[in-house]
């Protein structure tokens, strides 16, 4: 009888069990850092993010934690010094383990990026760019982190990572529905597309109409359970710096004069479309020699060390025509799936975030989002017709170096949207100019850590449920209470 009773009480038990709640699971979370350099061709960037151990393969839990510029120009630029690409690193490095517990330091996952700055330079000298990359490298090993490499990125790998970021930030891939419980993924049409502009390399980064196979430029993900075939380009020397210089090589090309003696150039008389009104600057024909995006050969020019003084003029229109003579829009003949240069892309489709240089050069003419066609053209052009006295006067604190470049790299923006990639009228709204989304900074290296942290699986989320932890502790001190005095009644 009393083997009977236990029973029963074992079989009151379970059904009490079956119809306690039930919700998710949640541990106390374990916070867990990481850190990226962003080595460009004009500047490097330290980025560190934090997440909890506990999300980390679901999506938004990423936050950004630190962003140090650092000191000087971009790692290339040491190439003749490698030791010293390495010793600029430390100061933003010293920042970011003082944000980081000490107690997790040696977990912190640190990877570093380097992208066209670092591609011309390995064309250019092979060996001078792998000194650069040992010394960093050297360098981050010399700190408590869980160093796990420094490599050149591709320019379609810095272009995919950067779409990968920012449809993370945007919970583009998948987000958490309260209505339905459980992890949805939003429709195709909210995936957004990237528009990246460097110092030395431009991106663009969509999903094209269709499965997009059969693009040279193609990429598949396989992200939280679905596949993402992905068109990404990326066009080296067509960053803004790199533009700037094949701009003012070709224009000193068309207005020098050959003679029996070699090229002259007038020191005073030069006219240069791209520079605001009244603004002149003295530049040397042998710096054309330092990247190989115009150190090539042409007839036209002697690359020596002569000095030429370029004189600004102010004139919008013939700015964006020299801008155009640097696209070759003939190659692709009269195909209509072509930028320029013979490069094949599908059309654009969907919503852009335009970042990087495109974002700041907008931000600094105040043009908004949403700002009709015409009336961003026109703020450029009135812009450029400014002279050099009212511009400076007018933004005392801007770079006096970057501020009369506004003009030539608005209408670069202008051309390479419009005319290369085939943005019109009406896409033209489709357009986000933007740095930030959700809590981190827009660029590749949030999509890269992600990456190589597998924080992004390829399988679709599961939803776990389980029992309330308080209600588990009492269901089983009741089980066990019931199973000693079933055995005290049988010994009974």
């Amino acid at each position: 009888t009393a083997f009977v009773g236990a029973l029963i009480a074992l079989s009151i038990v379970a059904l009490v069990l079956s119809l306690v709640r039930i919700k998710d699971v949640t541990l106390p979370p374990t916070v867990k850092y990481g850190m990226v350099f962003d080595a460009g061709s004009s500047h490097t960037s330290l980025f560190v993010y934090e997440w909890d151990s506990d999300k980390e393969n679901d999506t938004g839990v990423v936050s950004q934690t630190l962003s140090c510029d650092v000191q000087g120009q971009g790692i290339s630029s040491y190439a003749n010094d490698p030791p010293k690409a390495g010793d600029s690193l430390r100061e933003c490095l010293e920042k970011a383990l003082k944000v980081i517990p000490a107690a997790k330091h040696r977990d912190v996952p640190a990877y570093l990026g380097a992208t066209a700055g670092m591609r011309l330079l390995r064309e250019q000298n092979s060996s001078a760019a792998d000194q650069v990359l040992a010394q960093v490298a050297k360098t981050m090993q010399e700190y408590p982190v869980a160093f796990k490499g420094a490599r050149i990125l591709t320019g379609e790998e810095e272009g995919a990572y950067g779409w990968i970021t920012i449809n993370y930030l945007l919970e583009s891939f998948t987000k958490y529905s309260s209505k339905a419980h459980t992890w949805i993924r939003p429709e195709a049409a909210n995936i957004f597309g990237a528009l990246d502009l460097g110092g030395a390399s431009t991106q663009i980064s969509f999903m094209p109409e269709g499965s997009g196979i059969g693009w040279n430029e193609a990429s598949t993900f396989m992200l939280y359970g679905y596949n993402y075939n992905i068109y990404t380009h990326s066009y080296l020397c067509y960053g803004q710096n790199e533009m700037l210089k094949r701009l003012a090589k070709e224009l000193i090309a068309v207005r020098g004069d050959w003679g029996v003696t070699g090229l002259r150039i007038p020191t005073t008389d030069l006219i240069h479309k791209i520079r605001t009104a009244n603004y002149n600057e003295t530049v040397s024909l042998s710096s054309f020699c330092t990247s190989p995006c115009t150190n090539q050969s042409d007839s036209r020019l002697a690359l020596d060390d002569r000095n030429v003084t370029l004189e600004g003029r102010g004139n919008a229109s013939e700015c964006l025509a020299a801008v155009k003579k640097l696209f070759n829009f003939s190659a692709c003949g009269q195909s209509q799936d072509c930028t320029f240069d013979g490069v094949h892309q599908p059309p654009v489709r969907g919503q852009f975030i335009a970042f990087s240089a495109f974002y700041y050069n907008f931000k600094f003419l105040n043009l908004t989002e949403g700002q009709p066609l015409a009336a961003v053209r026109e703020t450029i052009e009135h812009f450029c017709t400014r002279s050099w006295e009212d511009l400076s006067s007018s933004y005392p604190e801007e770079n006096p170096t970057r501020l009369p470049k506004y003009c030539a790299n608005a209408n670069y923006i202008l051309t390479l949207l419009l005319d290369a990639y085939k943005f019109n009228e009406s896409s033209w709204s489709d357009i986000f100019f933007q740095m930030k989304a959700g809590s981190a900074s827009v660029g590749w290296t949030l999509g890269y850590m992600l990456n190589l942290t597998n924080m992004i699986p390829a399988e679709a989320p599961l939803w776990v449920k389980g029992h309330v932890p308080s209600l588990w502790a009492a269901a089983i001190a009741f089980i066990i209470l019931t199973l000693a005095l079933g055995l005290a009644a049988l010994l009974l």
